[in-house]
C-alpha cells in the first residue's frame, strides 16, 4: 500500500535544512526549497529550476505540494472577482478580490463552512467541514495578488479575514498564515494592512492581545443588546456581550489599537433608537469605528435591509457621540461575492 506523502509546506525552514543534511546534502538546499515554496509560490518540484533534476526527483518521492486551484473565477460588473478555490481534497472555499481606486483587498476564507450559526449568513448554513491549513490560506492571498497584477496592474495592498469561517476558531493556522504573509521570506506584507474579523470569541481575543499581534481587529457585532444579538447570532448565548466587551477592553489595554465594529441594520430587528443607543454605550470604553454594512439577501427574505431613515439615524447619533462611522456599500452582489453571501454555489 502506498504511504501518503507529507505536504512539504508543513515543514519549517529548519526542518527542511535538517532533511537535506539527513539525505547527505548541504543545509542551504533547504533554504532554496523554502524560497521556492513561499516567496515564489511554486506548485511543483519541477519548477525549482536551480535545483538538480535528481534532487527534484528525490523531493517528489518524499513529499507533495497540496496547492489550491482556482476552480472558477467570476467577475462582477463592479470589478469584484470571486474565486471558487478547490483544495487538495476537492473541498471548495471562496475568496474575493475587491478593487478600489488606490487599493486592492483580498477577502479570504479560514474554514470550509463555518463553526458558528449566524442566521443571516449563507456560509453559516454550510456545516464546518474542516479548518484550512496555513498554506491554503496563504495560497488564496497569492492567487488574488496575481489576479490584481493581471487585471488591475498593481499588487494586492490589503487583506481581510472576512470570507468563509470564523478565523478565531482556526486560531493557530490563521496566525501561522499571517506570519508567512508578513514575513520577508513570504509576501512581505505589513500586518497593519491585515484585518481579522471575528464574530466574537472572548478567550481568543485575549489570547491575541497576549501574543502582541500587529494586525487589526474587527468584530461582527450587529447588536449591542443581548437578546437581539442572540436571536440573530445564537452563539451569543455562549459568548454574551459582557464577556465580549471585557475581552475587547483587554485587547485595547494591551494593544492600544482601535476596534472596528461591523454592523448590519435590518428592518424590524435592530433599526430602533434603542438599538443605536446600546451600540453607542458599547463603543464608549475604547476608541472605535463602526462600519454600517449594506445587507445582502440570501434568498429566504427573513432579513431585509433597513430603510435609509434608520441608517441616517445610526449615522447622526454615532457622529453626535464622536464615534467614527462609515456606510459601506457592498461589492460583487451580482456574483454572490458580497458580505454574507459566500456559500459555494459553484460547487
Amino acid at each position: 500500500m502506498e504511504t501518503k506523502k507529507k505536504d512539504i509546506r508543513a515543514l519549517s525552514k529548519e526542518q527542511l535544512r535538517d532533511f537535506f543534511i539527513a539525505q547527505g546534502d548541504k543545509a542551504f538546499r533547504g533554504n532554496q526549497v523554502y524560497e521556492w515554496l513561499w516567496s515564489k509560490s511554486v506548485h511543483s518540484f519541477e519548477d525549482m529550476t536551480n535545483i538538480s533534476i535528481e534532487t527534484r526527483k528525490m523531493l517528489e518521492d518524499h513529499f507533495t505540494i497540496n496547492h489550491i486551484e482556482v476552480d472558477q473565477l467570476q467577475r462582477s460588473s463592479d470589478g469584484t472577482i470571486k474565486n471558487a478555490v478547490r483544495l487538495h481534497d476537492n473541498l471548495i472555499v471562496e475568496s474575493v478580490l475587491i478593487p478600489a481606486k488606490n487599493r486592492t483587498t483580498a477577502c479570504v476564507s479560514s474554514q470550509v463552512g463555518c463553526s458558528l450559526d449566524c442566521k443571516f449568513c449563507a456560509t453559516a448554513r454550510l456545516k464546518r467541514m474542516r479548518n484550512l491549513n496555513p498554506d491554503e490560506i496563504y495560497d488564496q492571498v497569492v492567487a488574488i495578488d496575481r489576479e490584481s497584477k493581471l487585471y488591475y496592474n498593481r499588487p494586492l495592498t490589503n487583506i481581510v479575514f472576512m470570507g468563509m469561517g470564523e478565523p478565531l476558531m482556526n486560531y493557530n493556522n490563521v496566525l501561522k498564515a499571517i506570519d508567512k504573509i508578513t514575513s520577508p521570506e513570504g509576501l512581505g506584507m505589513s500586518p497593519k494592512r491585515i484585518v481579522v474579523s471575528t464574530s466574537g470569541v472572548p478567550k481568543m481575543i485575549k489570547k491575541m492581545a497576549d501574543e502582541n499581534v500587529k494586525f487589526k481587529l474587527a468584530v461582527s457585532l450587529h447588536s449591542a443588546i443581548d437578546e437581539v444579538r442572540t436571536s440573530i447570532m445564537p452563539f451569543n448565548a455562549t459568548f454574551p456581550l459582557k464577556d465580549l466587551r471585557e475581552a475587547l477592553e483587554y485587547w485595547y489595554a494591551k494593544t492600544k489599537n482601535r476596534i472596528t465594529y461591523e454592523y448590519v441594520v435590518w428592518k424590524g430587528i435592530n433599526d430602533q433608537r434603542k438599538d443605536v443607543q446600546a451600540l453607542i454605550d458599547f463603543c464608549k470604553f475604547a476608541p472605535s469605528k463602526v462600519n454600517l454594512i449594506e445587507y445582502n439577501p440570501i434568498d429566504d427574505g427573513a432579513f431585509q435591509q433597513a430603510d435609509s431613515k434608520a441608517l441616517d439615524m445610526y449615522v447622526s447619533m454615532l457622529e453626535e457621540n464622536h464615534i467614527t462611522v462609515t456606510v459601506r456599500r457592498s461589492r460583487g452582489k451580482d456574483i454572490d461575492a458580497a458580505c454574507g453571501q459566500l456559500a459555494n454555489k459553484s460547487s
